[in-house]
C-alpha cells in the first residue's frame, strides 16, 4: 500500500491536465489516474444496485411516526371531542384521524431536524490521484491545489498501471 493523494475537479479536461502536469513534474505515470466518482448512492456497490441496503437515518423512521401519528390522534380527538356539540360523535373521528396525520408529518420534520449527519460523503466529480513516495506528497498536494482541485484528499491504497485498485467511494476522506 502507497501514500495516495487525490483531488476533485469538476471537469474532465482539467483532471486530464492535471494528470499530463504529474507526469511532467517527474511522477510516474503507472501511479496517475483519473476517474468520475459518482454521485452518494449511485456506486452499485450492492446487487440491487446503490450503496446500501438502508439508507441513513431510516433506522429511526418507523418508531418515530408512530409516535407522532398516537400523539397527533390523541390531541386531534380531544379537539374534536370539544365541537361535539356542532359535529356530532364524528367530531372526535375526524379530529383523531387529522391528528394522526399531521403528527406523522410533523414526526418527519424532527427526524431531518436531528437525524445523525454521519461524515460528510465524498462529492461526485472527476478525480485525480497519484501514488506518491515520502517527499512526494507535500509536491503532489501543492501540484493539486495549483491546478484548481476543490478538494485534495490523502489515503491508502494501490495505483496500479493507471489504475486505483482498491478506491472506496464509501470511505470517508481525508481532506489535507
Amino acid at each position: 500500500m502507497a501514500t495516495i493523494i487525490a483531488g476533485h475537479f469538476q471537469l474532465q479536461d482539467t483532471a486530464l491536465e492535471v494528470c499530463e502536469a504529474l507526469k511532467a513534474a517527474g511522477f510516474d505515470a503507472g501511479r496517475v489516474t483519473t476517474f468520475f466518482n459518482n454521485p452518494p448512492g449511485q456506486h452499485n456497490v450492492i446487487p440491487t444496485g446503490g450503496d446500501r441496503a438502508e439508507s441513513p437515518g431510516a433506522k429511526q423512521t418507523p418508531e418515530a411516526v408512530a409516535k407522532g401519528e398516537v400523539t397527533g390522534a390523541a390531541i386531534g380527538a380531544a379537539a374534536g371531542a370539544a365541537t361535539i356539540p356542532l359535529t356530532g360523535p364524528l367530531g372526535p373521528v375526524l379530529g383523531g384521524l387529522v391528528g394522526a396525520h399531521v403528527g406523522s408529518l410533523y414526526s418527519f420534520s424532527e427526524m431531518k431536524e436531528k437525524s445523525e449527519s454521519g461524515p460528510p460523503p465524498r462529492h461526485s466529480g472527476m478525480m485525480v490521484a497519484v501514488a506518491v513516495d515520502g517527499e512526494q506528497e507535500a509536491r503532489a498536494i501543492e501540484l493539486m491545489r495549483q491546478q484548481g482541485a476543490e478538494k485534495v484528499e490523502r489515503a491508502e491504497g494501490i495505483i496500479e498501471n493507471g489504475d486505483w485498485k482498491d478506491f472506496d467511494p464509501l470511505s470517508v476522506p481525508q481532506f489535507v
